[in-house]
């Protein structure tokens, strides 16, 4: 069978005709693959890719162009009182008592520099609990929820929105035919157009149901594709009277991230509050321009950076469901980072104060070489995150007259935006992002059909970020806070000296240690000796004592003194809700 001419004249078109080159080799259920892989304007996006490189080759940096960022946007926790804070988490706390506010989680692919093919969020890094990075962010919500209930006498939620990139895996059962394997599969790739079709999120089809939806489908595709589809149906309707069952009691693969909160019974969270929406994949591409082939029926695919969000916000109506629900604020983290505070009534009360909006939360930079953004002005535009990459490291050791970095605001990818800004961005500015590009080694067919694993970077991933919207705000502000209390990133397995599982875990154990001290908790060895006290230690540095206290318990290190105060704790120590109220009531 050979391809539709339609397909191939508008791949040759666009100079991709080389994805039909193994054509005649791929089974049927290949071949369904692959035509539904074809993005539209690939040729544009190749063309894109390639032209994006060679001015990458080319980039000056943005030296002469920098300046510091005005201390008019930026606020601070480290440098302003207890009053100016207290009014602060007044204001978030009240916010969120109205179901005004939503945190957004980007949670990413999966964890390949940490060694592990499932997504971070899912990663343990090896706390006494036990715990994962989805699970102590998913009880930091609920307990934000329960500190703004308990302050304004109200129940209240934080809903939650996962943006995630999709790991395929299709999993069919033997006793399937290979027939019935095409038509399953044909409906697999289809399935986010077969779910809009249907109206409702149920994954269990009837395949009357499936195939009154795959009419719906084919009427949004080309004439081509619509016979094609219609003519499997045709052709193997006698087949699926034996598949009807499987189809009722079987479902669609879920997500691993999706998988991950069933099984956990999404950490009693409300189910109906934890929305997951997928990031698109673009083709790589090769430096003349070139979709690869990653296997001979298959398209090698990258996500399109976290500056996707954007576009997916409008594809997932996620906008239309934060605006039903009443969200008028926005919360946007990382998965990464094991330290970050959900829905920080902290950082929405301050800039829901300033009126932002839009907002990030910054750290000072601990070296000029520091691997991450500053944000700053360039050519006169007061909010922009300039790469570590993008200036000299000249530029970057420069000095304030107090000693200071002049460039010191790093950017975590912590940010506040409000719903009405996400629309205009969305709306207006979504198509003016820059593309970023990523030269990576990726894996290829070459011309005889071997797979090669290349030894050097040969193809070009396209990427936006997030936080270039801030150019678009029309009123931004940055909020400083301390690094070793809100940023501690997991980024690379334990053979990398830092941002590794081991930091990861020593930051989040640091903390809780000097929340118990605070708290006036005294620790004891196996012998029952007190176990002197530190205060400070370096980020590489285990504490002196073990102690691990769930976000159920104290969100911010706040209420401890009830169940810690004069009292003599072993370590290690977990301090959950049990042990709490066992402490509370002695």
């Amino acid at each position: 069978m050979e391809p539709p001419e339609e397909v191939r004249a508008r791949l040759e078109r666009a100079g991709q005709g080389h994805l039909l080159r193994f054509w005649a080799e791929l089974d049927p259920a290949q071949r369904t693959e692959l035509l539904a892989a074809l993005p539209p304007g690939l040729g544009e996006h190749c063309r894109l890719a390639a032209a994006c490189a060679r001015q990458r080759e080319n980039l000056e940096r943005l030296d002469g162009r920098v300046e510091p960022l005005p201390a008019a946007l930026l606020g601070s926790a480290r440098h302003c009182g207890p009053a100016a804070l207290r009014r602060w988490e007044d204001e978030g706390l009240q916010q969120i008592s109205q179901n005004k506010v939503a945190v957004l989680l980007l949670a990413g692919g999966q964890g390949t520099r940490l060694g592990v093919s499932y997504p971070k969020g899912m990663y343990n890094v090896g706390l006494p609990s036990g715990k994962t990075l989805y699970q102590i962010q998913a009880e930091r919500i609920r307990k934000v929820e329960q500190l703004a209930g308990q302050r304004h006498h109200c129940k209240c939620t934080v809903p939650c929105y996962i943006y995630m990139t999709r790991i395929a895996n299709v999993s069919i059962p033997d006793v399937v035919g290979s027939h019935q394997q095409h038509l399953l599969i044909m409906f697999t790739v289809y399935f986010p157009w077969v779910e809009e079709a249907a109206g409702c999120c149920s994954t269990r089809r009837t395949v009357s149901t499936v195939l009154q939806i795959c009419k719906s489908v084919c009427m949004r595709l080309s004439v081509q594709t619509m016979d094609i589809l219609l003519c499997w149906q045709r052709t193997y309707i006698h087949l699926l009277e034996g598949l009807d069952r499987y189809i009722m009691t079987s479902e669609f693969t879920l997500g691993p991230t999706e998988e991950f909160f069933v099984k956990h019974s999404y950490f009693n969270l409300d189910k109906s509050n934890v929305i997951m929406f997928e990031q698109r994949m673009l083709p790589a591409v090769t430096f003349d321009g070139k979709a690869i082939l990653e296997e001979k029926g298959k398209i090698a695919m990258a996500p399109d950076g976290n500056g996707g969000l954007y576009r997916a916000l409008v594809d997932n109506k996620i906008l239309d469901d934060m605006k039903q629900r009443g969200i008028q604020y926005i919360h946007v983290y990382c998965v990464d980072n094991i330290l970050v505070k959900m829905a920080d009534p902290v950082f929405i009360g301050f800039c829901v104060s300033r009126g932002a909006d839009c907002g990030a939360k910054v750290v000072e930079k601990a070296y000029p070489t520091e691997p991450i953004g500053v944000v700053c002005c360039v050519d006169g535009v007061s909010h922009v995150v300039v790469e570590y990459s993008e200036i000299s490291p000249e530029t970057a050791q420069q000095r304030r007259p107090d000693g200071g970095l002049m460039y010191s605001v790093g950017n975590i990818c912590n940010h506040f935006f409000t719903v009405e800004f996400l629309q205009t961005v969305a709306q207006k500015h979504e198509s003016q992002l820059k593309h970023h590009v990523a030269i990576k080694k990726v894996p290829y067919i070459d011309e005889e059909g071997n797979l090669v694993k290349p030894l050097k970077p040969n193809g070009i991933k396209l990427e936006k970020f997030v936080f270039d919207v801030f150019q678009f705000s029309k009123n931004f502000v940055a909020f400083e806070v301390l690094r070793e209390e809100e940023f501690s990133p997991l980024k690379n397995a334990d053979t990398a000296e830092k941002d590794n599982p081991t930091t990861a875990r020593q930051s989040l154990l640091a903390q809780h240690y000097r929340w118990a001290l605070k708290a006036g908790a005294r620790f004891l060895d196996e012998e029952g000796c007190r176990i002197p006290e530190k205060l400070s230690f370096s980020g590489t540095e285990d504490p002196p004592a073990v102690c691990e206290i769930s976000p159920l318990v104290s969100y911010f290190g706040e209420g401890l003194e009830v169940y810690m105060k004069n009292k003599d704790f072993c370590s290690p120590l977990i301090l959950d809700e049990d042990k709490a109220e066992m402490l509370g009531s002695s």
